[in-house]
């Protein structure tokens, strides 16, 4: 562990502590944010005291993102949330702007030191340590990926910065610098292997003995991750993180049971209904929409955001000795489809199929009939097969039958030959609109 006082403080405890933490948040956004007095005013909170402590949270609104992008204008580009000067600021990051005008997320001196701090531990729980050297896949210019780079100067990490569609570039960084683990999507990393069979590459026998996996749902599911660590000859974890949070929230640890929450103390993890907003107990087993609460930010807090990251809770002993609650991403709430009244998440659909390798590539894509999440069976669903697969004319039936005895809605399969389907250099599309 990298704070092992920290890590393996009993969470009973952290949560004491946390609820200190809370309630003088609270007081802070009440006296800073124009946007949290007016909706906690709203909801009849105007004290901190009004609001009570973490066991009422529940009682208080979610803060949805659109609700923050509402409230900027050219005189406040980062919105009403805003609680500081542009004195105090250090670092502003954006997200990409892919439907409309970028978010502005701003950073004090404390709160870039927060978010290196939580996230060190997150990335330490993979089992790098000082005097490594990782090789990075991500953009990390305007974006919060950028925070990485502290992260390592923390740890004491050697980082070759790649980013992505430099393929040429980051083999031959393998190939001649050695680093001891890669860090990129699970798209990416499952590219790579198609990349370098293709080419002769022995990524098996590299210097990479781990692959820290982020960015999209994937590293977690037991075929994907089967998949990485065969083709790479390496342990591979994940970690998950939200810009508008935080970077590397969660990480996972070496017995790769789930994400451990390394900022604690920072971030608060709720559990809820994504259809009713209603809180859910979080305990082994539980799944819901993960909803975050800053504890000690001072920049821009959000309080109760929804994430639209769909996940199931451990809290149970780990082996590791961490005490926080673990998680595994299912999916993003935003990409979930409705079929006939079933939830279908696109990383769960690619999970299955992924059960029939070697007879598939692992490669899948959804191309929903009609436009909007509500969907009529079946589903239908491109399925890539194997390089040199053996014909099969029942494999088709066979994983719509899985997909309806696991997932439980009717699916319409197509099988395409190896190659038909795109790969990524970052994120992978499971859902063609």
């Amino acid at each position: 562990m990298l704070e092992p006082d920290v890590e393996s403080l009993p969470w009973a405890e952290q949560a004491r502590r946390d609820d200190a933490l809370y309630r003088a948040q609270l007081g802070y956004l009440l006296d800073r944010s124009a946007f949290y007095r007016a909706k906690l005013g709203g909801a009849g909170v105007r004290s901190a005291g009004d609001a009570g402590g973490l066991a009422d949270i529940g009682r208080l609104p979610l803060t949805e993102k659109a609700e923050i992008r509402a409230s900027c204008s050219d005189d406040n580009p980062i919105g009403t949330h805003l609680c500081v000067g542009r004195d105090e600021f250090v670092r502003i990051f954006s997200t990409s702007g892919t439907t409309g005008t970028p978010s502005y997320i701003p950073l004090t001196a404390g709160d870039l030191d927060n978010w290196v701090t939580g996230s060190s531990r997150s990335y330490a729980a993979s089992g790098i340590a000082r005097g490594e050297l990782v090789v990075s896949t991500y953009n990390a210019g305007p974006f919060v990926a950028g925070a990485a780079l502290g992260i390592f100067d923390r740890m004491g990490i050697g980082h070759i910065p790649v980013g992505t569609g430099n393929t040429e570039r980051l083999m031959a960084a393998i190939r001649l610098l050695k680093p001891t683990a890669a860090i990129t999507t699970p798209s990416y990393a499952a590219h790579l292997i198609e990349w370098a069979s293709d080419r002769g590459f022995d990524l098996r026998g590299s210097s990479v003995r781990r692959v820290m996996v982020a960015g999209e749902p994937g590293g977690g599911e037991p075929g994907m991750r089967e998949r990485l660590e065969e083709g790479w000859g390496a342990r591979v974890t994940e970690a998950m993180g939200i810009g508008d949070i935080g970077i590397s929230l969660w990480g996972e640890c070496e017995r790769q049971n789930g994400m451990h929450l390394g900022a604690r103390g920072f971030v608060w993890p709720e559990l809820i209904d994504p259809e009713t907003g209603a809180s859910i107990p979080m305990e082994d087993g539980a799944r819901g929409e993960l909803v975050l609460t800053h504890l000690q930010h001072r920049a821009a807090p959000l309080l109760r955001f929804r994430t639209r990251d769909h996940v199931e809770v451990w809290t149970s002993p780990c082996a590791c000795g961490r005490t926080a609650p673990r998680v595994r991403c299912i999916g993003r709430t935003d990409d979930m489809l409705i079929v006939r009244g079933v939830n279908v998440f696109p990383s769960a659909v690619r999970e299955v199929v992924g059960t029939f390798a070697p007879a598939v590539s692992g490669a899948m894509l959804i191309r929903p009939k009609a436009a909007g999440v509500k969907q009529e069976p079946p589903l239908p669903v491109v399925v890539e097969l194997a390089k040199d697969a053996p014909d099969d004319p029942h494999l088709a039936a066979r994983i719509a039958e899985r997909l309806r005895a696991v997932l439980v809605f009717g699916a319409g399969v197509e099988l395409v030959p190896f190659g038909s389907l795109q790969r990524s250099e970052y994120k992978s599309k499971l859902v063609q609109h």
